[in-house]
């Protein structure tokens, strides 16, 4: 096991983005940063540049405004990454789904590896989630070195 896959499975790096959420979700987000949860015994760590993250953490439904800003995000993290969609609104687009300009989850903008229901989610079940996406991201990355292998 190599020192970067090592360190992105010991320290992942995640980046928060709000789609437009009612905010109850993203309080749970930051709640998994408190003592109580404490996200970072983990080696969670909350970083603010997409060039830095290797998990984005995406709360809210997906419109038409901000379905550039994320595809932009999602863009400029560098390979491997893993998407994280966090609330009943990230996943289905929630209660804002027949909202004329609601695009509905954030599958539909940028491609989703692990879905945390609930409304809003528990921190728990975030953390959860981004365990889940700590494994995915060792799939990627071992599928990544196996490509430039052969």
């Amino acid at each position: 096991m190599g020192i970067i896959s090592k360190s992105r499975k010991k320290s992942p790096w995640v980046m928060h983005y709000d789609c437009t959420s009612c905010n109850g979700c993203d309080i749970e987000v930051l709640a998994c940063l408190t003592p109580l949860y404490d996200a970072e015994r983990l080696g969670i760590i909350n970083v603010g540049n997409p060039k830095h993250a290797d998990i984005l953490l995406v709360t809210g439904s997906a419109n038409k405004r901000n379905a550039h800003v994320l595809k932009n995000i999602y863009n400029q993290m560098p390979d491997p990454k893993v998407v994280v969609a966090i609330g009943a609104c990230a996943c289905t687009g929630g209660i804002f789904k027949e909202c004329y300009n609601v695009m509905g989850g954030v599958e539909n903008v940028i491609p989703v590896d692990v879905f945390v229901p609930g409304c809003c989610a528990r921190p728990e079940a975030i953390i959860d989630g981004i365990v889940q996406g700590i494994g995915k991201l060792d799939e990627k990355a071992d599928a990544m070195k196996a490509g430039s292998k052969a």
